[in-house]
This record gives C-alpha cells, structure tokens and sequence, in this order.
C-alpha cells in the first residue's frame, strides 16, 4: 500500500447539494468534509453564498468546477479564472479540481464533458494550459478522469497513460473518480484494474465514488443513483493500492434525504477501515 503524502487525508465527505443545507448547517453531520461545485457560487451574491458561508464555518471545503475546459483548442478563458479564484479566496479551500476534457470550441460551451484524444500533441498541449492555470491561482489543482463513450482514431496511448503522463509532467494532481473508471472499462472493454496499477500514487488527492445506469452495452454515467458493488469493489482495490485517500460520495440528480447518502458515507468508512486493518496485519505477519 501507497501513501500520498502531498495533503492531508481530509477523510470522508460529500458534495454539497442545495437540499442539505439546511441539514448541514442546523446540526453539525458525521461529514468530514465537503465539495462544492464552484459554478453554482462564482456570483456576486444571494442565497448561495449565504449558505455557503455558512457552511465554511462549520464544514472544510474542497471546490469543483466543471467549466475550466482545460482541453479545449480556445484560449483560457480568463473571466472564468478571475472568477474562480476570487471564490478560492472567499471559501480558502483546501484545493480546487476540475476534469481532463474539454467542454466548449469557439466560445460556445457544450455543457458536457467531453473526452480527449490521447496523444503527443495533445498531452503538450494541456500540460502548457494546466501549468498556467496552477501559475495563475497559486496551486497545484487535480484534475478528474471522465467518462467517455467514444475513443479517437488518433489516440496513440491509454487513457490511464495519458492521466498519469498529464500529472506527473505538469506537476498537478489526479482527482480519481472510481464510478468513471467502472464505467468507461464497460464502454471501452478494458481493464479496471489494470487501469489503477498505472497510476502514480503519490498524485492521487482525491477519490470520487458515484452511481451510474447500465444499459446493457454500455453505461452511461447519470449520478442519480446508488452505488453499486462492483464500484465498492474497484474503491476496496484502490485503498490497497493508493493507502488511504480523502473520499466523498457524489450525487447530482434525483438527491436523496441526507441520511441516504450519509449511509452510503459510512459504508466507504467501513470498507477503509478494513483495507487498512488488513493492510496493518500483512506488515506485521510480514
């Protein structure tokens, strides 16, 4: 087992959702932390930024955006970067990530998350932007691997050795979303776990786990729905490869009372707790 030693292990949160808040902030939740979207908060003022002062006081924070368009041909947009690093020093959070892809060609904003090809000529290309980006708002940020439903001709290496390239030659760190990885390995027929021995551990930050629908050929990742066990399972293998890693649950659609997820919080608690038990006993029966 790998530890990461570049941050603290925040250990086991939640994405913030407008539905809890007042959950969150009328009484103080077995959360550890919290990840917001930061789109939702990179306005002038109103209820949103009430509540999320509010909930700087009482929870960490970590921030997620999904605009950031680190892969696109078009310029880095820099009202975006002004505006996301004004919200940083409002929130002061413990580090900000957003995905590898792009969402947007000339100026017009597809809001999706769209894949990249995994090229030369490309990992050149973000690696210039991402350290920019750090340059500008003073951090490293982690960037998230995504789902994806297509694969380019012109990709020469894997995704994974993309990822790992894209990390460790622009100095930024992974946010390791698990559910993509389950995912995209159906759409794409690879490995999962071939997958996860190709990363660099000490770059690992961050792991999301979330919900997604099969559909029988392929899967579309939805995030309105439960876990499901082959994920748990793929999260289980990770802790034995990249030591313990701050984890939080995502949900984005059909949200559930804060209970639900809060159950689903303590069953990733759970299973840590075991790798790392099982992982203490190999080194003193070693």
């Amino acid at each position: 087992m790998a530890i990461n030693l570049l941050q603290p292990n925040l250990g086991f949160g939640l994405g913030l959702r407008s539905e809890h808040y007042l959950d969150l902030i009328e009484h103080q939740q077995p959360v550890d932390w919290l990840e917001i979207l930061s789109e939702n908060y990179m306005i002038a003022g109103g209820k949103p930024l009430y509540y999320l002062d509010k909930i700087c006081e009482r929870y960490p924070v970590v921030m997620h955006g999904v605009s950031l368009s680190i892969g696109s041909a078009d310029p880095l947009n820099q009202t975006y970067l002004h505006d996301l690093k004004k919200l940083a020093q409002r929130v002061k959070p413990k580090w900000i990530s957003d995905h590898l892809c792009w969402t947007g060609t000339n100026g017009i904003n597809l809001h999706d998350l769209m894949p990249l090809p995994y090229t030369d000529e490309a990992l050149q290309h973000l690696v210039e932007r991402i350290k920019k980006v750090q340059d500008f708002l003073g951090q490293r940020i982690l960037l998230e691997n995504v789902s994806s439903y297509l694969t380019y001709q012109h990709s020469t290496i894997s995704e994974w050795e993309f990822l790992s390239a894209i990390a460790q030659q622009a100095d930024c760190l992974i946010l390791l979303d698990i559910n993509n990885i389950h995912v995209s390995a159906h759409n794409h027929g690879f490995n999962s776990l071939a997958y996860l021995a190709a990363l660099p551990a000490e770059r690992i930050q961050q792991i999301h786990l979330a919900g997604h629908l099969n559909k029988g050929d392929y899967s579309i990742d939805t995030h309105d729905h439960d876990i499901i066990d082959s994920v748990w399972e793929l999260y289980e293998e990770s802790l034995r490869r990249f030591g313990p890693i701050s984890t939080m649950i995502e949900r984005d659609d059909d949200i559930p009372p804060l209970n639900i997820l809060l159950d689903e919080l303590q069953k990733a608690r759970t299973i840590s707790a075991r790798v790392l038990k099982e992982s203490e006993n190999n080194q003193i029966f070693a």
